[in-house]
């Protein structure tokens, strides 16, 4: 497997990566993977990995291969290339020393891509690509500085990569038609849609928000994850600063860490009703989720196609009701809707926002009925059984395919 994000990292790609792995290591299959230095979601390298140049470590049954790699703490399109540049040369260079049977490759890494398939090639292997981010489309939608300009050779190198792999998994539906617009056969398209990876809620709820600072009577509007630039989480720290004017007795928590971090902090100084918290650990996480009475996902309006929050499934364990402030014609807002466990709102609108969130305060069976869908969408479509099922029958379509149907 090639994959930049892995273990430790416990949010994002990473998680599903290596459940991944070790699924396929418990089924007996001998198992490796290359991956990048642990970064995300803070962007910079943990502590205990600083300085190393190469690793080669065992997790969980998997033989991980790290290598080093530039990790930029601020994100631009020439920033980002460099990030690939060295995720390729030095996983180029040093390849992991096995001759493999199939590849497979998450993509939100184009160097990923690049190397998955150059590995595949040189052992005569079927290469199974799994599309997690849309890369040309994320230059081009997430705001990231010089993305216009990155976004045409993203896209051709983008295309190169999955025409060129056996077959192509894509974690929604609606990512099967730009994936097809580059070239691919729809026939070697597979929806292979993330899984809820973390457990239900189990804990006290009271005694974790009290735990937390926050009152029983207060409306607590959480977001849990990564602080980047297409979250547009600016549209948070300014419904916050409305719900200051208004005395609305809310409180807007923003949880995690990212590229965007020290920016809102800034922003949101001096606003009473937004608070910070770090990423909470993998045992309280869930717990946390659930003591909000709202979560929320957010994204800048020009994000359509380019990926599916993988904080969704989370939010649908917690069984707390979901605002997506998201544009009404992407990914997100379909799965969110599809769930029934939340409301779709205007992206980057603030009073929308607190107007959504105080209608749900006040309409407590609505909030109730909402948040009850989602466990149970979650049970329905993304148990961790399902979606490593169908990780598996990729592989095997891929080897199939490879072998000419063999």
């Amino acid at each position: 497997m090639i994959s930049t994000n892995y273990a430790p990292e416990h949010t994002g790609i990473g998680p599903y990566s290596t459940q991944i792995a070790e699924h396929l290591a418990a089924s007996g299959a001998d198992t490796h993977v290359l991956a990048g230095m642990p970064h995300y979601p803070a962007w910079r390298v943990a502590e205990e990995y600083r300085g190393r140049w190469r690793i080669r470590e065992r997790r969980g049954g998997v033989t991980v291969h790290r290598r080093r790699h530039t990790v930029p703490a601020r994100q631009t399109a020439a920033r980002r290339a460099l990030f690939e540049a060295s995720v390729l040369a030095h996983g180029a260079a040093a390849p992991p020393p096995v001759r493999p049977d199939v590849v497979l490759t998450q993509i939100p890494t184009l160097a990923g891509g690049v190397l998955g398939g150059r590995l595949a090639r040189r052992a005569g292997a079927p290469h199974a690509v799994i599309v997690q981010d849309l890369m040309g489309a994320a230059a081009e939608q997430s705001g990231i500085r010089g993305g216009g300009r990155a976004a045409a050779p993203a896209a051709a190198v983008e295309s190169r990569i999955l025409r060129a792999a056996t077959v192509v998994g894509v974690v929604h539906e609606s990512f099967v038609d730009r994936v097809t617009a580059m070239g691919v056969p729809r026939s070697r398209v597979r929806l292979v849609p993330n899984w809820s990876h973390v457990r239900g809620p189990s804990g006290d709820r009271r005694r974790t928000r009290a735990r937390l600072g926050w009152a029983a009577g207060e409306t607590v509007l959480l977001h849990a994850g990564n602080m980047g630039l297409k979250q547009g989480l600016e549209v948070l720290v300014e419904a916050a600063r409305l719900a200051d004017r208004e005395a609305a007795g809310v409180r807007v928590v923003l949880m995690g860490d990212g590229s965007r971090r020290a920016h809102l902090q800034r922003l949101g100084t001096g606003i009473s009703s937004l608070s910070f918290l770090p990423t909470a650990d993998t045992a309280d996480f869930p717990d946390v989720l659930a003591a909000a009475d709202v979560l929320a996902v957010t994204q800048r309006a020009a994000v359509l196609d380019m990926s599916l929050p993988s904080k969704l499934t989370s939010y649908f364990m917690a069984g707390r009701p979901v605002i997506a402030s998201v544009a009404a014609e992407g990914g997100t807002a379909q799965e969110v809707l599809r769930s029934g466990a939340g409301a779709v709102i205007t992206p980057e609108d603030p009073r929308a926002l607190l107007a959504e969130l105080r209608a749900l305060a006040a309409d407590s069976a609505r909030a109730a009925r909402l948040g009850a869908r989602g466990p149970q969408y979650a049970e329905q479509r993304l148990s961790r059984r399902a979606g490593l099922a169908r990780v598996t029958d990729l592989l095997h379509c891929a080897a199939a395919t490879a072998g000419g149907g063999r």
